[in-house]
């Protein structure tokens, strides 16, 4: 079994834990059965619940209705996702906005890392 951690900004926050809490309950239900899929099945997940990004950025996906939603994550550490950003996609790509951000929780968590 895969291990998932959620990103702490400075502040002690976690934003993806917030993004799922916004959520309504069929979407919620929907983005923790996909987190469900990738703690069983790990690196092994792939379309059309996660697709690579970029680098060591993944893309967990999901859809409730008409709505996509996603979350940034990598691989932390051997057996461990650590969950970046989540997003309700609104366009085909994923917007520059939300990749920036991601890249800036992943250079922060890894500079910390090294410390």
């Amino acid at each position: 079994m895969w291990k998932i951690e959620f990103y702490r900004t400075e502040s002690g926050r976690y934003p993806v834990v917030d993004f799922i809490d916004s959520l309504d309950a069929g979407a919620k239900a929907r983005l923790l059965g996909v987190l469900d899929l990738l703690e069983e099945f790990g690196i092994n997940l792939r379309m059309p619940y996660a697709r690579h990004v970029e680098k060591q950025l993944w893309e967990l996906r999901a859809r409730h209705g008409r709505n996509r939603y996603r979350i940034i994550y990598f691989l932390a550490f051997e057996d461990t996702f650590m969950l970046l950003h989540g997003f309700t996609k609104k366009t085909d790509t994923i917007p520059a906005k939300e990749l920036k951000t991601a890249r800036l929780r992943l250079t922060d968590f890894l500079g910390k890392r090294r410390r």
